[in-house]
């Protein structure tokens, strides 16, 4: 054996005795499986035994012969029952994370990086590789027949093909947070992966993978009897087997859960002799990392996301919004140091192409946008962000605002001839929009109504728009692969005045860009921002608010004079 293996009776015997502590949690688990199975079995035994004693005349004639013919068909039902639970359990496709396959073709490097580690942690090497737009890493058997959405793939992997290349392709699928490939350097993904990947050793274990299977099937079987749309009959029998699903997960649940703990302390330990300095700041990058993403995807990407629009290259934006969160955190100070060094998107042969369907599927995970581009969902690059994502959101927002006024009855003003920028607009008069009918009326008027108003056109433009289609392909991608795709809320509901506050600021910055030369603009880190004079302007939050909460216009107006703003003059709505 070379020096660059490990050993696990010499180098890491913590990892020899986690690794045979998840085993014996995993016998324990299968020892539930076998008690349920004893139990369906035990009126079947009774029924033998029965049948056995007439058949040769000592148990036969009066209460024997009821009861040998009560038992044999209670045992007949129960086997049925049995056979039925047991075949759901058995067949119900387990959850798969929606994810990008990553073949050999596609990151040549990476894979190669991949079998490396394996080969010098002695463990089995991934059955393939895949991406997913979250911070976080994992192993995720797709053994199942119904969860086999990926192919790995590897050179010479046909002919002659060997017990261990076998093991391999039964091996679980490596799942690799995409944040960290643009993020980190190379250095830092191959430290960051070692433990994960050390994880195929204890999950190739008979005993380990047959308690993994069982699981993850009284979850499947769960997750089915749960479903809606079934008839009355199917109703109360998949009830049922979902009760004994239940009833076995809470009995191997402890076991299950320490078997986990046993096998990533294993595969941890295992791994420590692989690159553990740069472990410990791959770690401290993954929570740059994810903050990063969470504010990427809540204050960038989602108003693209809610006009139809998605960010193509978010991973490649998360380099811009981390390395800005460094610039001005000072905790996050000389993490950009780092960028010099190799990215570990370099490992990738299409780095673009990948970007773009990680950034896809985040959309339709966190928003549920359809699969396919469209004339309502398209993609936009971050050059075009700010004209086609940021002036959009704020003209519509600041149309809607004048649309919830007219229906108040709130009189229109005077304008006060075309607007600086000389588009549309055209000549002042009753009925042009204006900043000064918004700040009359917010000054003078109880702000509530006006944001329950805006709250209701809200809801009612949402309830109108075609409900979002989830699931699917990617029409012609090789990349994408299938599975039904969840929803998760991105954020929470806004509250009415939030959501006033908003149209406001958006009606402002209309006129701001319209009347005083402002720009739209993109801050990585808090998504649309007005610029004035190429600088970023953060301070109006805080005077719309006063309007909003206090009826105070003053510190507004105030801040509409020092910028240039003409309230009075017409703006452009979409």
């Amino acid at each position: 054996m070379s020096e660059n293996r490990t050993n696990d009776a010499q180098v890491n015997p913590r990892a020899k005795r986690g690794a045979q502590g998840a085993r014996a949690h995993a016998l324990a688990v299968l020892a539930v499986r076998g008690r349920a199975l004893a139990v369906a079995l035990l009126p079947a035994a009774a029924a033998v035994v029965l049948l056995a004693g007439g058949a040769m005349g000592r148990l036969s004639g009066g209460s024997w012969d009821v009861a040998r013919w009560v038992v044999t068909g209670f045992a007949l039902v129960v086997l049925g029952t049995a056979a039925v639970v047991g075949t759901v359990i058995a067949r119900a496709g387990p959850a798969v994370s929606p994810t990008v396959a990553l073949t050999e073709k596609s990151a040549p490097d990476l894979h190669r990086m991949v079998r490396d580690l394996a080969d010098r942690l002695e463990v089995p090497v991934p059955s393939a590789i895949a991406l997913t737009p979250d911070c976080d890493s994992w192993l995720e058997d797709r053994s199942h027949p119904t969860a086999q959405s990926i192919s790995g793939g590897r050179p010479g992997a046909g002919r002659g093909r060997s017990i261990r290349s076998r093991r391999e392709a039964d091996a679980p699928v490596l799942v690799i947070g995409s944040p960290f490939l643009w993020w980190m350097r190379v250095a830092e993904l191959r430290a960051l992966l070692a433990p994960v990947i050390a994880g195929t050793g204890p999950s190739a274990h008979p005993d380990i993978a047959a308690s993994r299977r069982f699981v993850r099937g009284l979850d499947a079987a769960v997750a089915v009897s749960s479903r809606a749309g079934l008839g009355p009959v199917r109703r109360v029998a998949y009830g049922f087997i979902g009760w004994v699903a239940r009833l076995l997960l809470r009995s191997c649940r402890g076991h299950a859960a320490e078997m986990e703990r046993g096998v990533a302390a294993a595969a941890s330990d295992r791994a420590q002799a692989v690159d553990y300095g740069l472990r410990i700041v791959a770690q401290e990058q993954v929570g740059l990392a994810y903050a990063g993403w969470d504010r990427l995807l809540t204050r960038v990407a989602l108003p693209a996301w809610r006009m139809g629009r998605w960010p193509s290259r978010l991973d490649a934006g998360v380099v811009s919004a981390l390395t800005e969160l460094s610039r001005r955190d000072r905790l996050a100070e000389g993490f950009t140091s780092r960028l010099g060094e190799r990215p570990a998107c370099d490992l990738l042969e299409e780095p673009g192409a990948v970007d773009a369907a990680t950034s896809l599927l985040a959309a339709r995970l966190f928003h549920g946008g359809p699969a396919e581009t469209g004339p309502d969902w398209s993609p936009v690059d971050w050059q075009q962000y700010p004209e086609e994502v940021v002036d959009r959101k704020w003209r519509t927002e600041a149309a809607r605002l004048h649309r919830v006024l007219d229906q108040l009855g709130v009189r229109r003003t005077a304008g006060a001839g075309p607007d600086a920028s000389g588009d549309a607009g055209g000549p002042g008069g009753p009925g042009d929009p204006t900043l000064a009918r918004v700040l009359d009326h917010l000054a003078a008027d109880d702000t509530e109504t006006l944001a329950a108003a805006v709250t209701a056109e809200v809801a009612r433009e949402e309830a109108a728009a075609p409900p979002r289609m989830p699931g699917g392909t990617l029409e012609g991608e090789e990349l994408w692969d299938t599975g039904a795709i969840p929803l998760f809320p991105l954020q929470p509901p806004r509250t009415g005045r939030d959501l006033l506050a908003d149209h406001v600021t958006a009606m402002v910055c209309c006129a701001a860009v319209d009347t005083a030369g402002a720009a739209p603009g993109l801050d990585w880190l808090d998504g649309p921002a007005l610029l004035v004079g190429g600088e970023r302007r953060a301070d109006l939050g805080g005077h719309v608010m006063s309007l909003v909460e206090d009826g105070d216009d003053g510190p507004l107006r105030g801040w509409l004079t020092a910028v240039g703003v003409r309230a009075e003059k017409p703006v452009r709505l979409v």
